[in-house]
């Protein structure tokens, strides 16, 4: 039988500096050691996990003293619920961490010639910040440390929240969060106590049953709210009564639907939310460009940065008037719209068909006749035919997921040829992989961190790049 290694701890060890995806950097006999939980600055105690030659993996097991650039996080329940991890640091420092990952991974991962980065866009309000948040119910709270082994606590209790951190089948109940205004806690905990005081079942994320289960807010900078009410099985009584008490405690909803929800995942995209009030929908501005917002509809979750970061876009874009835009990965076509103006033509590609649908009834609502939108893979839409009827861009606009784009994609952008390329990115890693392979036809000539979500580590790049000659 093979012994088990004794684990390593460290002790009064200097947390140096940042790393990237929210850990910190210590230095032990010349080691590289990642932390969570940990900002620069702090002298902790460290127990190692993974541990290699070169480096090693740690979490806190005692902190011997405080960074002083820490602050006091404004949350309640920091730490707990897996949001907002940033905010024991003031923010402008922040966005100075935020500024180095970017430098980091373009450097260390993309090995690209660089300009010089120009300087964050941080956030004019770094709270109440998200249009839209989702709310958990269940009947499995999540315990604190403190009350693990507290027979008078019992984990069997009705909560409304988000998932504990790591844990898919806890909840944080929460009484204040902070991403979202108001009516945003009042909306959460009108339905939980509806269901408190008629005893009615919160859903056992384990067991796959219950009938309160989430709770997705929409709020808009219109003034428009939209509630959507998922519930884990139909109660025609119940949810007649819970949506007339909310009608009336919130005049200001606009619209108010429910989703019956029996299947195992929280995802809704393959049901039909119901409209109880309303028109089904939210509008949104970016600008003075509107945008109809369904309970399935993707949209940026930070209305005034997302404006930022469009306007970045449209200006790395360069446009006088007379380009055919390509904007790759569209959505709803949020992108596209927002550089319309100042394009001869938008043609927006997305696999997602229901996002087409919406990009389409979006380019309708802001009376722009020259976007067209269409879906499939950019890999096997963007053809010769397509190119002799849509014709050839001259900006390509790429929005891709956190996993970046394909390597078909990138080849085909290579193909293409576009003399301008906008990427717009939210996992700076992974953009910094796509530039490597695109350095074989482009330059990087321009980069721009933009911040749209304080408090967190996540971080938006937008590069432009040309195209060599």
């Amino acid at each position: 039988m093979r012994k088990k290694k004794k684990a390593i701890e460290l002790l009064d060890v200097l947390v140096e500096d940042y790393a990237a995806e929210g850990k910190s950097i210590a230095r032990v006999d010349g080691k590289v050691i990642f932390i969570e939980n940990a900002v620069p600055g702090d002298i902790v105690n460290i127990r190692l996990g993974k541990n290699k030659k070169d480096w090693a993996e740690g979490f806190v097991t005692a902190f011997r003293e405080y960074s002083p650039k820490r602050v006091d996080p404004f949350c309640s329940h920091f730490g707990v619920c897996g949001g907002c991890r940033w905010q024991m640091l003031p923010y402008p420092l922040q966005l100075q961490y935020k500024q180095q990952q970017v430098e980091d991974v373009l450097q260390r991962i993309g090995k690209v010639e660089l300009p010089a980065i120009d300087p964050i866009l941080g956030a004019a309000e770094s709270i109440h910040y998200r249009n839209k948040i989702e709310y958990t119910f269940s009947n499995r709270r999540f315990l604190l440390p403190r009350e693990l082994h507290d027979p008078a606590v019992n984990p069997q209790q009705n909560v409304a929240g988000f998932h504990a951190r790591g844990l898919f089948d806890k909840v944080v109940d929460i009484d204040i969060c902070y991403l979202q205004q108001e009516p945003t806690n009042q909306l959460r905990k009108a339905v939980r106590d509806f269901g408190l005081e008629r005893n009615l079942p919160f859903y056992d994320i384990r067991a796959h049953h219950g009938w309160l289960r989430n709770l997705q807010l929409r709020i808009c900078t219109t003034g428009e709210i939209m509630a959507n009410l998922v519930l884990g099985y139909e109660d025609e009584g119940q949810t007649r009564e819970l949506t007339q008490r909310l009608l009336q405690q919130f005049p200001q909803l606009t619209t108010l639907l429910v989703t019956i929800n029996p299947k195992w995942n929280d995802t809704i995209g393959d049901l039909e939310p119901r409209i109880v009030h309303g028109k089904g929908y939210v509008i949104e501005k970016l600008e003075d460009f509107r945008f109809k917002i369904g309970p399935k509809s993707f949209f940026q979750t930070n209305t005034i940065q997302g404006e930022a970061l469009y306007r970045v876009t449209r200006e790395f874009a360069e446009l006088t008037g007379k380009e055919t835009v390509y904007d790759l990965y569209c959505g709803t076509g949020s992108i596209g719209i927002f550089v319309s103006r100042q394009a001869a033509r938008i043609v927006g590609v997305e696999v997602v068909p229901e996002a087409v649908a919406d990009a389409k009834e979006n380019a309708a609502l802001n009376n722009i006749p020259h976007a067209r939108f269409f879906a499939g893979d950019v890999v096997d839409v963007c053809n010769d035919e397509f190119f002799a009827r849509e014709g050839r861009p001259d900006v390509i606009i790429t929005d891709p997921p956190r996993a970046g784009m394909h390597e078909g994609l990138v080849n085909k952008i290579l193909e293409i040829a576009a003399p301008t390329v906008v990427y717009v990115s939210c996992n700076p890693a992974t953009q910094a992989r796509d530039l490597r392979l695109l350095d074989a036809k482009y330059a990087v000539t321009r980069v721009q961190p933009v911040d749209m979500f304080p408090h967190t580590h996540h971080i938006e790049n937008i590069v432009q790049l040309k195209l060599r000659v």
